[in-house]
């Protein structure tokens, strides 16, 4: 992983919880009346938010009796979708402060804070029990982590015999220079792109059996094609989105990002893995 303190910075923004807030504002609602449903379109820091998220969970075959585990949760959007979704309990962790602080008052906001907590910890060192968890999920996190395997083993020491892991990353499909910056990464050195093979190296080795992959590169580009379409037919972006996440130069982390997919060298990818039974 490329310095911690560097990871966090880059997606630090001690204004979040304000700009979240002003967000709401303008959509008419305040911390009293905000939904599950209204944080959608900010609490999902990866490509294709809320449908993406579905699409990828409703895989995990999670019940509202397993323990879930957040890895990289970010706001924790992940986390409320899982717990709305499957009833379930969700512990998310995150490398950034300023996220898990914003994350546990916006699932307060929503009234979901008995069953989703958030926490500060590094997905390749923390201190949680050896098979306590049913079920664990990973978006967008990889790319800021260079040791794949040690990933891999902490997933699999936290699963239960018998437990699901499933991954969806912006993973490097073919040779190339990037353009940068991009929602991930603001230079080239705090970028870890992995392959597919590499992940599913990664998990093998650590005692996964990889049971799925699927490529969301046709899924992302018309994902993006149709939030500029919204914004340009609205005269701008929408009051709460994953604009707020990446300051600024939001839109040039935009372009970047959606011209390496269409050039081919990235995509996001799902993988779904099992940890046997025996």
């Amino acid at each position: 992983m490329p310095n911690r303190s560097i990871v966090a910075d880059h997606y630090a923004n001690g204004s979040l919880l304000e700009l979240i807030l002003e967000g709401l504002h303008k959509l008419g609602k305040t911390t009293k009346t905000a939904t599950f449903e209204d944080l959608g379109p900010v609490d999902e820091f990866h490509i294709g938010g809320r449908q993406a998220t579905e699409a990828f969970l409703d895989q995990l075959d999670i019940s509202a009796t397993h323990r879930v585990f957040d890895v990289g949760c970010g706001l924790g959007g992940g986390c409320r979708f899982a717990a709305h979704r499957y009833g379930c309990h969700v512990t998310g962790m995150d490398l950034t402060p300023d996220y898990v602080d914003t994350g546990n008052t916006l699932s307060e906001w929503v009234g979901m804070r008995e069953l989703v907590e958030l926490e500060v910890g590094d997905a390749t060192a923390h201190s949680h029990a050896s098979a306590s968890y049913d079920r664990a999920f990973v978006m967008h996190v990889g790319m800021n982590i260079r040791d794949k395997h040690r990933l891999a083993a902490e997933l699999f020491r936290i699963l239960k015999p018998g437990g699901v892991l499933g991954i969806y990353d912006i993973m490097r499909m073919n040779e190339g220079e990037l353009m940068f910056p991009v929602p991930w990464a603001t230079t080239p050195e705090s970028s870890i792109l992995g392959t597919p093979d590499e992940y599913e190296t990664a998990l093998e080795t650590a005692g996964f059996r990889v049971t799925a992959e699927r490529n969301r590169g046709a899924f992302s580009l018309d994902f993006f094609s149709s939030m500029q379409a919204k914004a340009a037919s609205s005269g701008g972006p929408a009051p709460l989105g994953i604009h707020l996440l990446m300051g600024e130069n939001a839109p040039h982390k935009i372009i970047n990002m959606i011209d390496n997919i269409k050039n081919g060298l990235i995509a996001p990818v799902e993988i779904i893995a099992e940890k046997p039974s025996n």
